[in-house]
């Protein structure tokens, strides 16, 4: 289900943000699904990009229907600086407007040295019923 122009949407402008204090779990070294993979204990980019998208499913949440919830569909973003474990790291989203049935984002995220990453983020609103049953459809024969 998507959202109706009828409905009330945030206003262009209007923002959100989520933070948290990284962890051992969010660093690019707690990533190593083979032997050969080694990443830095820094910030994963992966956890940048999650915490934008949930501060931007935050600015969305108030305006959706019972039932409805919104998923990513588009995160093109730069993530500029490395963040250690320990620091506090704030993602916040700026409401852009529609485009066509997408709900468009301003993405930034900080570390108390400054901001370590920006992008452009697009949100679909569905509900979570027929998002489970295509997934499952989808790969049925795989």
């Amino acid at each position: 289900m998507t959202a109706t122009p009828e409905r009330a949407l945030p206003e262009p402008g209007a923002t959100a943000s989520a933070e948290l204090v990284v962890s051992e779990r969010d660093l690019a070294s707690a990533f190593t699904p083979g032997p050969a993979d080694a990443f830095p204990p820094v910030f994963a980019t992966a956890r940048m990009v999650a915490l934008m998208e949930v501060a931007a499913a935050r600015l969305l949440q108030p305006f959706l229907a019972p039932g409805e919830h919104s998923v990513g569909v588009l995160v093109e973003v730069d993530h500029t600086a490395a963040t250690p474990e320990g620091a506090t790291v704030t993602a916040t989203a700026r409401y852009v407007g529609r485009e066509g049935r997408l709900h468009a984002f301003e993405v930034s995220a900080r570390d108390a040295g400054g901001e370590i990453g920006r992008g452009r983020h697009r949100r679909a609103v569905v509900t979570a019923e027929r998002l489970v049953a295509g997934a499952h459809r989808r790969t049925a024969g795989a």
